[in-house]
């Protein structure tokens, strides 16, 4: 099994993935994460390996819950690109416009006629296309009821996923709108990394899962499932467990 040991520069930007000294060796080891460690003090942290993915010790140490209430979505309508798809979600989200489409609103309708449902932002990357430098195509305005009842007014919903709910379509909604705030990067040698991105308008999900306790890596259970696999997020928690012990007792 591969051995990864990776250090990672803190610059005041958390949504960077930064790695360096990157070293690769046979260790012998049984276990994918049976050689990761943990370094943490004010100026450096070190990556832990899971497998075949880097992951950043902040997804297990930081807390995360999102609060509805409060934010009603911001994440769907604020920044000024769209959301990372892959080539094969472009199709899925193709076969699910009839659906969606008369959940969207008249300038996002255009958006979509004149560009299609993905653009290349200015880095680069392929997003959702959005509406006036803002909106994502498929932001979807409604009152929603919260389990306790309390009504939220004008919330920002996804149209793919609520489409998907009702049964509408297969397709819930991108992967990266899935794991957010987890992000994910591509790195060479067949590594992904993923790292936790702080964002002022998610504040209140961030007090609400210190509250709580809520991990970032359990209230994205689900989605960490869905792109890496049920055992691959099994063999996270456990990592976790064996983390948490060790900064408790730093």
């Amino acid at each position: 099994m591969v051995a990864l040991q990776v250090g990672v520069r803190t610059s005041g930007r958390a949504d960077r993935l930064q790695v360096d000294n990157l070293s690769v060796g046979g260790n012998g080891a049984d276990s994918p994460f049976s050689s990761y460690h943990v370094k943490m003090n004010q100026d450096e942290l070190h990556i832990l390996q899971v497998g075949d993915v880097l992951v950043s010790p902040d997804i297990i140490t930081e807390k995360f819950c999102c609060d509805l209430a409060k934010c009603k979505g911001k994440c769907c309508i604020e920044g000024d690109a769209g959301a990372p798809v892959t080539l094969d979600e472009i199709g899925a989200i193709e076969d699910s416009l009839d659906a969606v489409w008369p959940r969207m609103g008249a300038s996002a309708q255009a958006v979509v006629d004149r560009q299609g449902v993905a653009y290349a932002d200015r880095e680069g990357d392929i997003v959702t296309s959005i509406v006036g430098g803002r909106d994502c195509v498929f932001t979807e305005y409604k009152d929603l009821t919260l389990d306790d009842g309390t009504v939220v007014r004008d919330c920002c919903l996804c149209a793919l996923e609520c489409a998907f709910r009702e049964g509408m379509t297969a397709f819930v909604k991108p992967i990266s709108c899935a794991l957010y705030p987890i992000r994910v990067k591509e790195f060479g040698h067949g590594l992904t990394g993923i790292n936790y991105h702080r964002w002022d308008i998610c504040k209140d999900a961030v007090a609400r899962g210190r509250a709580i306790g809520m991990p970032v890596y359990k209230f994205l259970a689900g989605p960490l499932k869905r792109r890496f696999g049920e055992a691959w997020y099994k063999e996270l928690c456990e990592v976790a467990e064996e983390v948490l012990k060790q900064t408790a007792g730093a």
